[in-house]
């Protein structure tokens, strides 16, 4: 029976709770208690005790109701919690009550009582409850019914976040009904269980991971009254799943609920019992699962089989860092399988697992073994990508197996820390010894663990930690290249020059067995110089190397294919800037040596002139020369003929014009070795000159790196080393540079990477110059082996078969996959074993990307990763048809340019030039802001901008060639065919030992519009590829346009174009319209091909070009009148030379489009300054008139200006003359001690002076400083006048038109030069030269007529003199060197020197005085 006290008390609360005067937050029931009564805690908590009286416990239920209805306990109560309740229904429905209209978060059940059917209404409770947080449940015999009342419950409950049964045995049925609720609740946030049997985890944990619920989940468990445990650990907030203790089937369970999971990161099994069932379940996890990062599985008892499974699914595991399984009982072959996804085993072979970077293994009883370290070799030595190994308690491996892990550690750059803990075999003098050499190579290495190793234990680790310490400071900087010292190259590259069947491979075979004879080679060397013969029989294709050791120079001869489909990679193999190299041209005296066919003396001329030309074009590309060209002539099959033929003696002629001929572009020797090939006897002079010259070159070529002939050894070993492999990627040249070349090596991981990497690309870079290696810094590998990518490589792509390969029409254009298959079926053996090998060593894309920049295929886009490649190899010749063009029109205007070498004799335009310029045409992008510079109303802005519009698709464009208004394209094998608005042009390759470039042009549109497309779009495009090499611009026939008359027929219907312009400034004004150039004819085994002709020039020249002329000749007479003091009329309309714009154009499409809008601006400008070209001219007429009647004067007064000085015995109107490369040059500058000079003399007859034909001159030897005083002054006045009178075609010295060069680089010299101050010695102004510094300072340093009268009495005098000592004074001796008769005039009385010409047609005005 309950006390009044406790009566009290209860009611109190009720009172209270009626009132609303408690502000309560969290109420505690403490039920069958001892004594009933309430205490309160805290202001907002109260605990309330009741016993097991009746009366008390109907006032617990009123309790529950009466919270449920007041207002402060809705708003204000946060906590229930009941302890020791035993339910009622009655009960439970007030509790429910309460939960329904109250505000309660957490609801706690300590040792409460339930039967099934409260179990259910608490269910009930839950289901329509939506504030409730938090429920747990301690001791209250929830069991496996209660787990599922409560799991039907949380499926439709939203709210509650966490729920928690400590110290009840739910069982495998409750947990799998709560595994179920998880499947489809996705509020709770936490789920903790404290059961007595742990196998309750293993449902829970898979729902949460299976449906990558963020559910914190707890299991506890504490079997047959074992300590309290912790089976499963789930933390969403770190991702990190802990597995303490489950039996097999659950730890496979787990497994495969990870295999889509994405909310755990790290999983920790460490200590768990693991069999090869769940590591197979595990790989599953590892080929899918893309969020795991950390794997924990140490000591659990994997064996082999497990740790096979395991790294099977490393293979395809993109997401895992770190796996660590040390403390387990795997062998040497687990570890074998566990590296091998970490490892490379071929340089072609990429890593199959690149992300792990964490992996440790080992332990007691972990065997290594042999398969194990072999593994890890192979592992430390390939992977580029784990940053930490460890190896622990390891006791299998002895001290020389660490000693070599810590060798291949050398090449190793991606490690970062190294645990060998616990490794007994870490210990001795060789260990230490090896991990110092280690540290001292390998920069990268930040830790090494030896804790309990007994290194670590006897004080020996001191050193190695002191190591790792230095190794964090940087090391100084130094100078990236000066401090890398020079030396002179030991390599010298031979390259043989010559047609097919010279007999190049037989001479290096005997040349071969003179270099075994005198040096000791390696036996199989011997073997193959033995068997040498019979290769000779055999027709070599494809370029070939050998190389040879002379003391310590290496001597390689590059033996040049001969065929001509080879031709275009001899500009790939020529020798760079400085290479010490030289050459051999060999040629043959027969054509075939099996049919004895003799070549004449011009074939064997011709042949050696191809290769001079070669040489000489290739030579000229280079930035800078350093030295000329070393050429030796070799002539083989001399033992098939007679010494003393005709053709032989023939043959030793035209090789001594070529030698003249080329002096001064080649270094020739003087010697031609005329040998019999197959004879190492009849070789051993040229061997001994291939020795001796090769030291000369060392010796003067530049001098090259030290590390470059360090390296030159350091790789050879490398390739024995490594299988003889022909090329290494650069990944493996940085680790031969790290481990080998100290200069080379990066110290610290803090030092400058970038200034190391340079000084690396920059020896690497020198070694292809110097012809070790081949190395370009955009593709990521060297070739070593050059031998064997010119013969197996070069020479395979140079003749691919992509026409056969591939079905559709492909115009040159192939896609990137296309032409790798194409590689590989073309440079790959069908039968294993046989073959190149090349896919061994490079895969198909680095062959293109060599392609690529070797310039055997362009890239269509480069900024596309899947553009199209042209090939120009594999563009059809277009033999068969007949060219015509495609409008026909009778008002078509035909045009033609011919473009060759400025020396043509010296130089051509070499096999590889035409397909670099197909490239340049196709791939010049227009750009769209040039379209900007043009008005809409331009014509020329509707021409390019159909032009930009066709360019976007260009391959569309150049296989869809339909329409006519924009521009398009066509490539054949040596024809780029064009048309551009209606104007269609085609460029041809045009040549077969030295190639020119011809523009045909055909339009319906006037002359100088179609040649401003071709100035303006085409010749830049040319002239941009020409490094080092000037072109020269020649007029076609216009006959052989129209009717596109074939190469070899029109090779000589053209005239430069300079000369053509020559010629008319050279003609007088009224007959520039009207001038005529004849053509001659063209027959081909007489039959007629063309006819003689003539075209004018007029129609054969531009408006532009003729308003060039026209300028000219302005700028001449201007020139002319201010020399003669004559004013000159002003005239507003006539357009002043000196004003004229000196406009560049860019010889690229956006560049053209500028250009070409200035120039019809400019053509607007001319066509309304000159309405008609004869207009012009009849303004010239009378300017010449008036200045050609002074300039007479003028120069009769030169002549005559002293009658009685000596009654004229000797000519006075002299000039100079060197003869240089078969052609006469007029000597422009006249220094002290210049040699081999020929002195001239003009007729004198006056109006009609002139040079005097065949005339033989007489020889100066050495001018000394008496010639320069006497001379200079005299040449400035009368050369000056001279000069200009052959500008304006006055006719006063006809035919010396061809000796006055350009006048623009003297007058830039001489301008203020000491030359007219009369300095004994100075540089003294001759014909040319005199006459512009005369333009240039005679308008205001006039001299005195005394001062003349003295010049040229100086100069009459030297004359006089001159011409004594050389034995010439008598008018005999006159007549017999200079074909001059000395005469008096009949009017005047004045004495001339005057020519035979004159002295008949004129003898009715002159009286012969002879002397």
């Amino acid at each position: 029976m309950a006390s009044d006290q406790e009566w009290k008390d209860l009611q109190w609360v009720l009172q209270a709770m009626e009132s609303e005067s408690l502000n309560l937050h969290s109420i505690s029931f403490y039920l069958s208690q001892p004594t009933s009564g309430c205490y309160q805690e805290t202001e907002n908590s109260m605990n309330i005790n009741i016993s097991n009286d009746d009366s008390l416990l109907c006032f617990f239920s009123h309790f529950l109701v009466l919270l449920a209805t007041s207002k402060s306990s809705q708003s204000t109560l946060k906590n229930l919690e009941f302890h020791q309740v035993e339910w009622e229904m009655e009960q439970l429905q007030g509790l429910g009550l309460l939960l329904d209209n109250s505000n309660i978060k957490q609801v706690v059940f300590k040792r409460n009582k339930f039967d099934a059917g409260c179990l259910s209404e608490v269910s009930e409770i839950l289901k329509r409850n939506r504030v409730v947080k938090e429920i747990m449940f301690s001791a209250s015999g929830v069991r496996n019914v209660g787990a599922a009342f409560l799991a039907s419950a949380l499926k439709e409950n939203d709210c509650l976040e966490e729920l928690q049964i400590w110290e009840d045995s739910i069982g495998s049925k409750g947990a799998e009904e709560l595994s179920k609720m998880i499947e489809v609740n996705s509020t709770l946030k936490s789920l903790t269980i404290f059961d007595s049997n742990s196998i309750t985890a293993t449902p829970l944990v898979s729902a949460v991971l299976a449906r990558n619920r963020a559910m914190e989940v707890h299991v506890w468990s504490g079997e047959n009254g074992e300590k309290t445990s912790k089976v499963v650990e789930f933390v969403p907030g770190n991702n990190t799943l802990r597995i303490y203790r489950l039996d097999v089937s659950g730890s496979c369970r787990v497994a495969c609920s990870l295999g889509m999971n994405s909310t755990v990161k790290s999983l920790d099994m460490t200590g768990v019992r693991l069999k090869s069932k769940w590591a197979k379940e595990f790989r599953w996890v590892l080929e899918q699962n893309q969020s795991l990062k950390e794997v924990t599985l140490s000591k659990t008892c994997l064996k082999d089989k497990g740790v096979i499974y395991v790294a099977a699914g490393l293979f395809k595991n993109q997401s895992l860092e770190s796996l660590y399984l040390h403390g387990n009982r795997f062998s040497g072959i687990g570890v074998e399988h566990l590296l091998c996804p970490l490892s490379r085993f071929s340089s072609l072979q990429s890593q199959a697992n690149v992300t792990l970077k964490s992996v440790t293994f080992g332990g007691r009883r972990t065997k290594i073994g042999r398969d194990g370290i072999a593994a890890i070799l192979q592992m430390i030595t390939t992977n580029e990508t784990v940053t930490r190994l460890g190896i622990y308690d390891d006791e299998s491996l002895r001290p020389d197996d660490f000693v070599r892990i810590f060798r291949s550690l050398q090449k190793n750059a991606s490690l970062r820390h190294l645990s060998l803990q616990g490794c007994r075999g870490v210990r001795g003098e060789l260990v230490q010894q090896a991990i110092m050499e280690t540290l001292q190579v390998n920069p990268w290495i930040e830790d090494i663990d030896l804790e309990r190793t007994p290194l670590k234990t006897t004080g020996k680790a001191d050193g190695i930690y002191q190591k790792l310490g230095q190794k964090e400071k940087s090391e100084p900087d130094m100078d990236l290249l000066k401090d890398m010292p020079l030396t002179e190259p030991k390599s010298c590259r031979v390259f043989f020059c010559g047609q097919e069947y010279a007999g190049k491979t037989t001479l290096c075979n005997s040349i071969s067995q003179n270099f075994s004879s005198s040096s000791k080679l390696p036996y199989v060397e011997q073997v193959r110089t033995l068997v040498n013969p019979v290769e000779q029989a055999v027709r070599t294709v494809g370029m070939k190397i050998k190389t040879f050791k002379d003391e310590e120079t290496k001597i390689s001869i590059w033996n040049l294919a001969g065929q001509h489909e080879f031709y275009s990679l001899h500009d790939i193999m020529f020798p760079g800037h400085g290479s010490a190299s030289f050459f051999l041209i060999i040629s043959s005296l027969f054509r075939k040596p099996n049919n004895k066919e003799p070549k004449t003396p011009e074939e064997v001329e011709e042949d050696l002139q191809y290769w001079l030309r070669f040489v000489v074009s290739n030579s000229r590309r280079a930035v800078q020369q350093c030295m000329l060209p070393n050429v030796t002539v070799v002539i083989t099959h001399f033992d098939k003929i007679n010494q003393a033929s005709e053709n032989m003696q023939l043959a030793v002629n035209s090789i001594q014009k070529l030698r003249d001929k080329f002096q001064g572009f080649v270094d020739f020797y003087p010697t031609v070795f005329t040998i019999d090939a197959r004879s190492s006897a009849s070789v051993t002079k040229l061997t001994h000159h291939i020795r001796k010259t090769s030291k000369t070159i060392l010796q003067r070529v530049p001098r090259v790196y030290q590390l470059c002939n360090d390296l030159i050894q350091i790789l050879s070993d490398w390739r024995s080393e490594n299988y003889n492999k022909p090329a290494m990627k650069w990944k493996e040249f940085d680790e031969l540079c790290q481990v080998k070349v100290p200069p080379l090596r990066i110290r610290s991981r803090h030092d400058n990477k970038e200034s190391i990497e340079m000084r690396r690309r920059a020896v690497a870079t020198c070694l292809h110059h110097i012809g070790e290696v081949i190395y370009f810094d955009e593709l990521g590998f060297l070739i070593l082996d050059c031998e064997w990518f010119c013969g197996e490589v070069l020479s395979k792509l140079v003749k691919l078969e992509v026409r056969k390969q591939t079905s559709a029409e492909n115009n040159g254009f192939i896609s990137k996959k296309e032409l790798e298959k194409i590689l590989r079926g073309s440079l790959q053996s069908q039968i294993p074993g046989l073959g190149s090998k090349v896919f061994e060593n490079l895969e198909a894309s680095d062959l293109i990307r060599m392609m690529l920049k070797l310039e055997l295929c362009y890239e269509q886009d480069p900024s596309d990763p899947n553009s199209l490649l042209l090939i120009p190899s594999i563009l059809e010749e277009g033999r068969g048809k007949t060219p015509k063009w495609q409008i026909n029109a009778p008002d078509c205007v035909y045009a033609g340019r011919h473009l060759q070498c400025d020396n043509a004799s010296h130089m051509f335009l070499t096999p590889g030039f035409f397909p670099r310029l197909q490239a340049r045409f196709l791939f010049s992008p227009l750009l769209p802001k040039f379209l900007g510079c043009f008005s809409g109303s331009s014509s020329a802005f509707s021409l390019f901008k159909n032009l930009y519009l066709k360019t976007v698709h260009l391959h569309n464009r150049i296989m869809a060639l339909k329409n006519q208004h924009g521009a398009t394209y066509n490539l054949e094998k040596y024809v780029i065919s064009i048309n551009i608005n209606g104007i269609y042009i085609r460029v041809e390759l045009g040549g077969q030992l030295g190639y020119y470039i011809d523009v045909l042009a055909c339009s319906t549109k006037n002359l100088t519009e179609t040649l401003r497309v071709v100035h303006q779009l085409i010749i830049p495009a040319i002239q941009s590829l020409c490094n080092g090499v000037t072109l020269t611009e020649n007029v076609i026939r216009p006959e052989c346009v129209r009717n596109l008359t074939p190469p070899r027929y029109r090779k000589n219907q053209f005239v430069t174009l300079l000369l053509l312009k020559q010629a008319l400034l050279s003609v007088p004004a009224d007959g520039m319209y009207d001038y005529q150039h004849t053509w001659d004819p063209v027959s081909d085994s007489g039959k007629p091909i063309l006819r003689a002709g003539f075209d004018f020039a007029r129609d054969l020249l531009s408006d532009d070009d003729f308003r060039e002329v026209l300028h000219r000749r302005y700028h001449d007479l201007h020139n002319l009148a201010v020399e003669l003091q004559i004013p000159r009329e002003d005239n507003p309309d006539e357009p002043d030379p000196s004003n004229e714009p000196d406009g560049k154009v860019e010889p690229t499409f956006g560049g053209i489009a500028k250009g070409l809008e200035t120039v019809l601006q400019r053509l607007k400008i001319i066509e309304q300054e000159i309405k008609d070209v004869k207009q012009e001219i009849q303004g010239l007429r009378y300017y010449e008139h008036r200045l050609l009647i002074e300039l007479h004067r003028k120069m009769n007064y030169i002549v005559n200006y002293n009658v009685q000085l000596e009654e004229r015995k000797v000519p006075s109107m002299i000039y100079f003359v060197r003869t240089e490369n078969y052609s006469r040059k007029l000597i422009t500058n006249i220094i002290s001690g210049m040699t081999a000079l020929r002195m001239h003399m003009l007729c004198e007859f006056r109006r009609e002076m002139h040079v005097v034909e065949d005339q033989l001159g007489c020889e100066m030897m050495q001018v000394d400083n008496r010639a320069v005083k006497s001379l200079a002054p005299y040449m400035t006045k009368f050369m000056k006048m001279l000069t200009f009178a052959l500008k304006i075609g006055a006719h006063l010295a006809t035919g010396m038109g061809q000796l006055i060069p350009d006048l623009s680089r003297e007058v830039a010299h001489l301008a203020e030069s000491s030359v007219m101050t009369g300095a004994a010695g100075a540089v003294a102004a001759g014909a040319v030269g005199a006459a512009a510094i005369g333009g240039l300072q005679g308008s205001r340093n006039r001299s005195r007529p005394g001062d003349i009268q003295q010049d040229l009495r100086a100069a009459q005098q030297w004359i006089v003199d001159f011409l004594r000592d050389r034995r010439c004074s008598t008018g005999r001796d006159i007549a017999e060197k200079f074909g001059l008769w000395r005469v008096r005039y009949r009017d005047d009385g004045h004495i001339a020197w005057i020519c035979r010409r004159h002295l008949t047609l004129r003898a009715h005005e002159i009286i012969e005085v002879p002397i």
